[in-house]
């Protein structure tokens, strides 16, 4: 699947939902089906700033798709990490980096998010983006 069919599929998901508490519970169950990331990349590199909660995301290149892994100390941030690497694992580094982020509005994430929460969810997509980059960076040389 393409970046965006993921996106819209997201989109519909949550579309589902009456409310918002609805669609917090949905994404603490995505949550759990995050693919955790190995303890020995639970580091302060991995770690991404930015976030109030404890944010690790770790990628490697499997061929030309990047395939990541991520956890949080926070129920509702690994959450978030869960549909961002739903959208983004097993892409290509190209697709990542032109990938729009418009669906995270659409879903009304976002405004929906505390001040902080927000700003992570910033973070979470600059650092996939950066990870895309690098990668891009290798798969050129």
């Amino acid at each position: 699947m393409t970046i965006k069919e993921i996106q819209e599929e997201i989109v519909d998901e949550f579309t589902m939902f009456d409310d918002w508490m609805q669609r917090y519970e949905y994404m603490i169950e995505l949550g759990k089906s995050v693919p955790v990331i190995d303890e020995q990349y639970k580091t302060d590199n991995n770690l991404i700033k930015g976030c109030q909660s404890k944010v690790w995301l770790h990628s490697e290149l499997n061929g030309d798709k990047i395939q990541f892994t991520a956890d949080s100390d926070a129920i509702i941030t690994k959450g978030i990490v869960a549909v961002l690497l739903r959208v983004f694992n097993d892409q290509s580094p190209k697709d990542i980096l032109e990938a729009e982020m418009d669906f995270i509005d659409e879903i009304g994430l976002k405004e929906h998010l505390s001040p902080t929460r927000a700003n992570g969810l910033v973070s979470m997509i600059k650092q996939i983006k950066l990870y895309a980059l690098g990668m891009q960076s290798k798969l050129n040389a």
